[in-house]
């Protein structure tokens, strides 16, 4: 698989991720229910199939998510890059808050790193930019986390240029992590272009909009999600927007036969094509999933394979 550098540091990346935002379970974001064996070997066969980062964070099922990860790796004889996140923490009851204040953030990195059982995190991430005037903070706190060795890169997930801006004022940032799709364009204007400028690298999650540019989702199959499953409430998984993206869907899953793929290696092949972006985070969840989206890195879309797709989008 083609390997990338990651912005301004030294890590050579995969063009694909795993991403183990699902593999977290049940909690307010989660992806309904979840088994860890299946979790395990699906970060084993994705090590196996050659993508060699995992990005998690601890929020995602209130800690599982990076101890599972963590598992994986005393498994297995893959040393991959571990890209974790800060800045969501939750209470007792599980209700999670923004928070990225230095004190916090150091606590979060020291737990991240019991959890997933390694002495340094390979990319520390600020997941969310909340509270704003907190930015400052936090950043000069990552920064000095980098210096003590706890991290190596650290970068910052769902920011806009002016924050970026900021961060940038007081150690350069690695990496971003935006949202990025089919339909979900908003960050080519100003962020895309930001970011090769400024030799920072970006992440792309979400590129088949959380599965439903996957070729797998149905009607049927949306109404029976489980009601833990942070989906079932999406507008994307609702009219008047469901129609509009399983038609897209659809024809995603119609230029994939040309390619022997599925619609949704097809969804990630597109991102793939834009400079600005990086690598792509791809979210699995059962080891079969693995193959499907490794094809995405090898699928070459011709000229006009994107000008239909382009205009379709019109």
């Amino acid at each position: 698989m083609e390997h990338v550098a990651l912005g301004n540091s030294e890590l050579g990346i995969t063009r694909l991720g795993l991403g183990a935002w699902a593999i977290g379970g049940p909690w307010k974001w989660g992806w309904g229910r979840q088994s860890d064996q299946d979790s395990v070997q699906t970060i084993h066969a994705s090590l196996d199939a050659g993508i060699n980062w995992i990005d998690t964070a601890p929020v995602y099922g209130l800690g599982r998510s990076e101890s599972v990860v963590g598992n994986a790796l005393r498994t297995t004889a893959h040393t991959p890059y571990i890209f974790t996140k800060c800045g969501l923490v939750w209470d007792t009851s599980g209700n999670v808050m923004d928070n990225i204040s230095a004190s916090s953030i150091r606590n979060e990195c020291e737990e991240s790193l019991r959890r997933l059982g390694v002495d340094t995190i390979d990319l520390y991430q600020i997941h969310w930019p909340r509270p704003d005037e907190d930015i400052e903070e936090a950043w000069t706190t990552m920064a000095e986390l980098k210096e003590e060795g706890k991290v190596r890169h650290i970068g910052v997930s769902n920011f806009n240029v002016d924050q970026m801006e900021r961060a940038g004022a007081i150690a350069p940032v690695t990496s971003l992590q935006p949202p990025y799709s089919l339909v979900r364009r908003g960050i080519e204007e100003k962020i895309l272009p930001f970011c090769l400028e400024n030799e920072i690298g970006t992440l792309a999650y979400s590129t088949m909009a959380s599965g439903l540019l996957s070729g797998k989702m149905s009607r049927e199959r949306i109404a029976n999600l489980p009601d833990d499953d942070w989906r079932k409430s999406s507008s994307w998984f609702n009219e008047p927007d469901l129609a509009r993206n399983l038609e897209l869907a659809g024809f995603l899953g119609d230029l994939g036969r040309r390619h022997d793929v599925i619609a949704g290696a097809i969804a990630i092949a597109w991102a793939l094509l834009h400079p600005g972006i990086t690598a792509a985070i791809v979210g699995l969840r059962k080891p079969e999933q693995v193959q499907e989206m490794v094809a995405a890195s090898q699928v070459s879309l011709s000229v006009e394979e994107i000008d239909a797709l382009s205009s379709f989008l019109d």
